[in-house]
């Protein structure tokens, strides 16, 4: 038997609350787990004036992030039992154009919204927040460039693939979701080959690592562990932001190791080859190439759900629409599906995390230098301003990475033991 409307107003009522309520809860203990006692195994790169700045810093993005949250869902209900999906529907429907051109109006207008929406809080986060504690380097004009090329990409890419998956849904029957899973999936591969050579130079320079220590010794480990390793970039990141980190991106011959401008100023080269060689651990183990299967699989289920519930009624009375429709059925089962993506998230949460312990231990034997992985984590952690004492039930909803005082004393047990 099919979910009723109320049914459906119920499900998504009660998990988008309990989301809330959730985070709300963990930051409030992430808070509360704070201490003014400074780990000892830290004292060598915080003093007490960046500790307490680290707490001023989680202290400011929390409350921010609460605000976010509590106006984002505010407006969502108010804009839900207001009748706004009806009345947007009604609006679109009234242009007289064709069922795709409807559907990309009333997806573009909420996207807009939501952008409208979320402007603000960017812009205090960069400008207010990133500032205040030293780290912001992007100005007015970079800011609005970034927001311009993000808002072309997401037209270029997104209007195809929704008018794509529009037709499929319309036109092909019961195998529209196998078909609507077949582009995605191959939309999402493509991504993977052309993100690191053409997207990504949009926003940042990429310069290949100058010859020197640092190259060879790089280049003399990947050949250690049979790593086909070619292409070693510098990312300008400094242009931004002072935080500093490193990535591995694309996969084929598009592989790309990326190391940020501020990582290199920061660290020795036996603590870059650490932090890369915890990257490359990711490959080596596989866990890329799992996430992305991973992704892929999920991507199927989701189209084989959509298509049970996208012709039916009810889903469409639940947000006060009349008239199914593809476009609307697929944002208000987006809307529908938030139950399962939130245990979904926890899931993959988990496994993230243990993921980063297996790289560690990887980069850790590989290397025979766990102690300058420990200490390039130990600095990370400093000049990002990281939350050293975070509440395990923050960590279990949010943290893809173990905490820093975890993965140091598991590296300090290998090296122990090795």
């Amino acid at each position: 038997m099919f979910l009723s409307d109320s049914t459906i107003t119920n499900i998504v009522l009660v998990t988008l609350i309990v989301d809330f309520t959730m985070n709300y809860v963990a930051d409030r203990l992430n808070i509360g787990s704070l201490t003014t006692h400074l780990p000892e195994k830290f004292s060598d790169v915080y003093d007490r004036k960046r500790y307490e700045q680290s707490q001023h810093y989680l202290k400011a993005t929390t409350r921010l992030g609460t605000i976010t949250s509590t106006i984002d869902l505010g407006i969502l209900l108010l804009f839900w039992f207001l009748g706004g999906f009806g009345a947007l529907d009604h609006f679109v429907r009234g242009t007289g154009w064709s069922s795709m051109g409807c559907g990309l109006l009333f997806i573009g207008i909420l996207a807009g919204c939501k952008f409208i929406i979320s402007l603000p809080f960017s812009i205090y986060a960069t400008f207010v927040i990133e500032e205040k504690f030293g780290f912001n380097k992007t100005t007015p004009r970079l800011f609005v460039l970034d927001l311009l090329k993000s808002m072309i990409l997401s037209l270029a890419f997104g209007i195809p693939l929704l008018s794509a998956i529009f037709w499929f849904l319309e036109s092909t029957g019961p195998w529209a979701w196998i078909i609507c899973w077949g582009v995605t999936t191959a939309f999402m591969l493509t991504l993977q080959y052309i993100i690191p050579t053409w997207i990504m130079p949009l926003f940042n320079k990429f310069t290949p690592l100058e010859d020197g220590e640092l190259k060879d010794k790089l280049l003399a480990y990947a050949k250690t562990i049979d790593f086909p390793l070619t292409q070693i970039f510098v990312m300008d990141g400094s242009k931004r932001s002072t935080k500093s980190n490193a990535f591995f991106t694309g996969f084929g011959k598009n592989k790309r190791i990326v190391l940020f401008d501020t990582l290199i100023n920061a660290h020795t080269p036996d603590e870059l080859l650490a932090v890369l060689a915890h990257e490359m651990g990711h490959f080596k183990k596989k866990h890329i190439q799992r996430r992305l299967i991973f992704g892929i699989l999920q991507m199927g289920v989701i189209f084989y759900l959509l298509s049970l519930f996208i012709t039916h009624q009810s889903l469409f009375t639940a947000f006060y629409v009349d008239t199914p429709s593809i476009y609307a059925g697929l944002v208000f089962f987006s809307i529908l599906f938030s139950p399962v993506d939130l245990v979904i998230s926890i899931i993959m949460q988990f496994f993230s995390r243990k993921d980063e312990y297996e790289a560690d231990r990887f980069a850790a034997l590989t290397t025979k230098k766990a102690g300058a992985l420990i200490t390039a984590l130990k600095k990370l952690s400093a000049d990002n301003l990281a939350n050293l004492t975070p509440h395990p039930f923050y960590v279990f909803l949010n943290y893809s990475h173990p905490p820093l005082t975890q993965r140091i004393a598991a590296m300090e047990e290998i090296e122990r033991t090795v």
